[in-house]
């Protein structure tokens, strides 16, 4: 029990770690270049993603930290955890494309593969840990609903 918490903390540190990273590139354009885009009617306020990426950052930790507790020796652990680091860079990877290159179309194709990076993450974490899996999908839903966002800002900013 010890060592599935400490896993999990790990996890969580790194994804908030990950999370912070980002926030330098979309903090670099957020007031300025985001705020003079056209956005569809159903665009969040700003305040509201903070709050949101932070939890989603913990369930996508302690669902790593829990499947890494089933033992990296596994090769299903492995699998999962490769999927789940890669799934990582991608999502910190479409908030330098989008905010730090200010490239809507490019951190759309960035979302696309880290859809199905998250579906591929889901479906490993699930042959090691249905928990696990099911805590990762308030984050597909999420990177779903911004990915249409990220769809509507590209279409209306030509």
């Amino acid at each position: 029990m010890k060592k599935r918490i400490l896993y999990i903390t790990i996890c969580v540190v790194l994804c908030l770690l990950v999370g912070y990273l980002s926030s330098f590139a979309t903090q670099s354009s957020v007031n300025d270049w985001y705020v003079n885009l056209k956005k569809p009617t159903f665009n969040p306020p700003n305040e509201l993603f903070a709050p949101v990426w932070t939890v989603l950052y913990v369930l996508m930790g302690t669902a790593a930290g829990i499947v890494w507790s089933k033992g990296f020796h596994h090769i299903w652990v492995k699998t999962a955890l490769y999927h789940f680091g890669f799934q990582l860079l991608l999502n910190a990877l479409w908030s330098i494309i989008f905010f730090g290159l200010k490239s809507p179309f490019w951190a759309l194709i960035v979302i696309l593969g880290l859809l199905s990076m998250i579906m591929l993450t889901i479906r490993w974490f699930k042959v090691v840990s249905k928990p696990a899996a099911y805590l990762m999908i308030p984050y597909l839903a999420w990177v779903c609903f911004a990915a249409l966002l990220n769809y509507k800002i590209w279409d209306l900013n030509p």
